[in-house]
């Protein structure tokens, strides 16, 4: 494994290329000032949307302008910082850089009012005499459907004051997960006394000792259980201010509220719990696989985690994991392999680890830079997967940036998962079919039936949660910490009641969730497994027709709603069939695993 004490030392080929974006940091400074000196005459064109087609348009055109000047300096200025999270200048422009976004969109926050409050019929005639609006038609037609949930000026006013109140319990959640909350003390392996954290968690409940993730799920879960009628409060307070919201927006119910910002039809909610429901038998099929391979008399919720099989311990270079993914991704045809070699040759990527790096992985970049990758590689098999996965969002960036306008040159998070999903889904077919190697081929099994687990069931059981506890607050009924753990705890018998142990800490889960602060978020990590899933056996199966429209898919970026997007790559997510087809995979990879074990 390679490892650098600077990014000096570092050969050019494995770190992005951000001066494509600025040469020095003097170009940043010019395009921050000359984007200053742009927006007071956005904001002189304040209360002039309705004198004509021509005057929205330029309206339109000088914003965008801006915002696409803005988003190549945010983007230049966080990556440099991220490169060295110590370096005082690129925090500082950074810094400018947001406050100068903020300043931006509250300039431009006249603007959505204004054409709302113009007649349809205004619009729509402007739209057709004005050369050049039709480019907008799409995003005006969004705003429209905003129309029926749009209030007064003044109620405008003070719903958008009413936000920084709104906002509270996320950032006293965030405060009380992350700065106060003290985990205890547990033992490690070898008996040592170790200090536990979240972050070593993830370690401990992996562990082959059963004492040792025992203590670490008691430790974690008896550490929230001490806060949960502060932490219920919190919640509760967020759920309200979702239902004031609704109520003020003229919404039926929180999920339709949040469902419309992508013009999803609630349908697909529905079905998605309704489906996972129907294939709990097949959940508990691979509980007892685990439970026979861990050699267990009864499985507990702390033994979840712990792999299966023997890890294999192979190194995997950087180079023969680029070849690899390049190798497994070669269904998706000569262009996209061809488009996709450009992320090695025109350093997209930043490689390696070196103190002050910010940790973790990340697709980056903006319209009109490179779609860039940072890494912390580690010559192992994860971060193989982690190449693949980043490489799927930059490739979608590609695609979308090279074939749409700005105003539609990007995604959204519905759809957002899709294409770094179904590059883990392609690479794991390619392993399973160019090994014969038994210990290798669990490995990738476990890790492929962990992945979907994890995702299609215990996403979706936190899906089917926010759904019972936004329903409960709607009906006027009191969120408190016994009725959260109540509903939380019959979903975990419901999910893994049929082979597993319901330990009583677990019903206090809830609590240590920040996805439940979101809104309705976590369906989408179910939607773009599913709709991942269903496309990768298209393409294996029909092979260039399906490559098509996944290509097309792909180049579309936000010029259509993303659900006909998806019907459109081949995938009905108002139906239950991509979900089924996920089920399917999961039960391919199954039962390999159960006839390499040999049970």
């Amino acid at each position: 494994m390679q490892t650098y004490k600077t990014r000096t030392e570092i050969p050019q080929e494995y770190t992005w290329d951000l001066a494509s974006i600025y040469p020095q940091d003097e170009a940043w400074e010019h395009d921050f000032q000359a984007i200053q000196h742009s927006l007071p005459e956005l904001e002189a064109l304040k209360g002039t949307l309705a004198q004509s087609g021509e005057v929205l348009l330029i309206v339109l055109q000088k914003r965008d302008t801006i915002y696409q000047q803005l988003e190549r300096l945010l983007s230049y200025a966080s990556m440099r910082k991220d490169e060295d999270t110590t370096n005082g200048t690129y925090q500082a422009m950074a810094d400018r850089a947001i406050q100068l976004c903020v300043r931006a969109s509250t300039v431009a926050s006249y603007i959505e009012p204004e054409i709302l409050a113009l007649p349809q019929q205004t619009l729509d005639r402007y739209v057709q005499e004005t050369l050049g609006l039709a480019l907008y038609g799409q995003q005006l037609h969004e705003l429209n459907l905003q129309r029926p949930h749009v209030r007064s000026a003044e109620v405008e006013a003070v719903l958008a004051a009413v936000g920084e109140v709104t906002e509270g319990p996320d950032a006293i959640f965030s405060m009380i997960d992350n700065a106060d909350l003290k985990l205890p003390m547990i033992q490690d392996e070898a008996g040592k006394e170790v200090e536990l954290t979240k972050g070593n968690y993830l370690t401990f409940i992996r562990s082959k000792d059963r004492r040792v993730r025992k203590d670490a799920f008691e430790g974690l879960h008896a550490t929230f259980l001490k806060q949960r009628n502060t932490i219920a409060a919190t919640l509760s307070s967020q759920i309200k201010a979702d239902v004031f919201y609704t109520r003020q927006r003229n919404y039926k119910t929180c999920r339709e509220r949040a469902l419309a910002g992508y013009n999803i039809p609630v349908s697909v909610y529905d079905n998605l719990i309704e489906t996972i429901g129907e294939h709990i038998s097949l959940l508990n099929r691979y509980l007892q696989l685990r439970k026979r391979m861990l050699k267990l008399d009864e499985m507990h919720m702390y033994d979840l985690y712990v792999p299966i099989v023997e890890e294999t311990g192979d190194e995997i270079s950087y180079q023969q994991a680029c070849d690899t993914i390049v190798a497994a991704l070669a269904p998706l045809g000569e262009h996209y392999v061809t488009a996709l070699k450009r992320a090695f040759t025109q350093r997209w990527i930043d490689v390696w680890e070196t103190p002050g790096k910010r940790g973790g992985a990340y697709s980056g970049g903006t319209y009109g830079t490179y779609p860039f990758i940072l890494l912390n590689f580690q010559n192992k098999r994860d971060s193989m997967y982690t190449l693949a996965h980043e490489l799927g969002h930059s490739m979608h960036s590609f695609y979308t940036r090279s074939n749409q306008p700005y105003q539609y040159g990007n995604y959204t998070i519905f759809v957002a998962e899709v294409a770094s999903t179904l590059n883990e889904g392609l690479l794991t077919e390619y392993l399973l079919q160019n090994t014969t190697d038994r210990a290798l081929r669990l490995s990738i099994l476990n890790y492929s039936l962990e992945d979907i687990r994890g995702t299609l069931f215990r996403q979706s059981m936190f899906a089917d949660f926010e759904q019972q506890i936004h329903q409960q607050a709607e009906q006027g009924e009191p969120l408190t910490a016994d009725t959260l753990t109540t509903m939380y705890m019959a979903l975990n018998q419901k999910y893994y009641g049929g082979e597993t142990i319901i330990d009583d800490l677990v019903g206090i889960e809830w609590a240590r969730i920040p996805h439940f602060y979101y809104n309705f978020y976590v369906y989408q990590y179910v939607t773009g497994i599913s709709a991942a899933s269903a496309l990768v056996q298209q393409i294996l199966h029909e092979g260039k027709p399906a490559v098509d429209r996944y290509l097309k898919f792909l180049s579309s970026g936000s010029s259509d709603f993303s659900i006909e997007l998806l019907k459109k790559a081949g995938v009905d997510m108002t139906s239950p069939e991509p979900i089924r087809q996920a089920f399917q995979l999961f039960a391919s990879h199954l039962s390999q695993m159960e006839q390499l074990l040999g049970v």
